[in-house]
């Protein structure tokens, strides 16, 4: 009998209105380096907390008024 591998979390997704970003972690202290990203292709990837932002001002507008 094998054991399964448990499946990693997804992806939290952040819906951001600016085309250029940046990620610190929002953790405070417990966050990690502030890294800046393009999203020229629509989206990016935290490479330290797996972040995925996505360019949707729509969606970020609605996510601010929520």
């Amino acid at each position: 009998m094998s054991e399964k591998t448990p499946k990693a979390p997804d992806p939290e997704i952040v819906y951001v209105a600016e085309k250029r970003i940046a990620c610190d972690g929002s953790g405070g202290a417990l966050g990690h380096p502030r890294v800046w990203y393009a999203l020229d292709d629509g989206e990016a990837e935290c490479g330290y907390c797996d972040r995925k932002f996505i360019y949707d001002p729509e969606k970020a507008k609605s996510a601010l008024t929520a």
